[in-house]
């Protein structure tokens, strides 16, 4: 089979085409016949070689969702799997390949009227901004900044905090146009990157959802209301300054809270429930799922490429 593999970590130069043998599946195993695979931003991430230190090397095969049909399933697992149209999640690799292999507890099943390509838009983007927001106790009539909001997680976590009630839903993005896009996905208020700007923004938010960490992080403390929360969930810009927290210390009768989240500390079956409730809404047009576009398995530089420019506005979506 075809599949893209990290040559040399670094650019996107470094990702190249690969022969593999096909795909089979291990004990509580399915393989997935890949009609879609999402590139996200923790996959240039890895790419770059930020990550190193934990245990990715070269030779490593990107990706973690994928959409499809199970094509062969592992000992243990209901053969009844074979045929079927899932979303998978093969974990932190091996999701740019014709066929990929993933935990028969890590699949659910696509419902009709649902793509394969939206899909691997919203089944981990939607989990993890449905529990960002959770995470950080988001209630109904607070106001939320989601930092970073132009990928895929950022647009989720828009649509989500507006229509659980947000007062305010602010948004960092790079241009007035992409700012246009998320004001009809929900966005109230458009600021820079910087956080400036925003005709009639809140001058301070109880919630902040930041995908993009990097150098400028620490800043946004100063923009979280008395008893406000910040809940990183990406670090696509990098990791934050060391001494980030002296921030928050400075501030320190505002009552502020900072904490990380990822999908990893929920269980499959409580990410499950909320997929399929989203996999559901999105088939009603109750939520969007925004293909950037579509993309060729072997166009995985040019697609890594925008990714690092800047260039996506949802998410690429490479097509096997």
């Amino acid at each position: 089979m075809k599949a893209i593999e990290i040559r040399t970590y670094g650019g996107p130069e470094g990702l190249a085409v690969v022969d593999l043998p096909a795909a089979v599946p291990a004990a509580g195993e399915v393989v997935i016949a890949a009609e879609a695979v999402g590139v996200g931003g923790v996959d240039t991430v890895i790419r770059s070689g930020a990550l190193a230190a934990y245990g990715f090397k070269e030779g490593h095969v990107p990706g973690s969702e994928v959409a499809g049909p199970v094509t062969a399933v592992g000992d243990g697992v209901d053969p009844s799997w074979i045929g079927r149209r899932v979303w998978g999640f093969t974990g932190t690799g091996g999701a740019y390949a014709e066929q990929a292999v993933a935990p028969v507890q890590e699949i659910l099943p696509l419902p009709d009227g649902l793509s394969a390509a939206d899909a691997v838009t919203l089944g981990s983007s939607g989990v993890v901004a449905h529990y960002a927001l959770a995470h950080a106790h988001f209630a109904p009539g607070e106001s939320v900044l989601v930092r970073g909001a132009a990928g895929s997680i950022g647009i989720m976590t828009v649509q989500l905090a507006a229509r659980d009630g947000a007062a305010a839903v602010a948004v960092t993005t790079s241009s007035a146009e992409r700012g246009a896009r998320l004001g009809r996905l929900g966005a109230t208020h458009v600021l820079d990157r910087a956080g400036n700007g925003g005709q009639d923004a809140p001058a301070g938010y109880d919630v902040i959802i930041d995908i993009v960490a990097g150098d400028a992080m620490p800043s946004f403390f100063d923009r979280l209301n008395p008893n406000g929360r910040m809940v990183a969930v990406g670090v696509v810009a990098g990791q934050s300054p060391a001494d980030f927290g002296t921030k928050m210390l400075a501030a320190f009768r505002k009552s502020l809270s900072f904490a990380t989240f990822s999908a990893d500390t929920v269980t499959s079956a409580d990410r499950h429930a909320v997929r399929g409730e989203q996999f559901a809404a999105a088939v009603r047009g109750e939520l969007a799922t925004v293909v950037h576009e579509l993309l060729p398995l072997d166009q995985a530089v040019l697609a890594h490429r925008k990714m690092d420019d800047g260039e996506v506005f949802g998410r690429i979506v490479l097509t096997p």
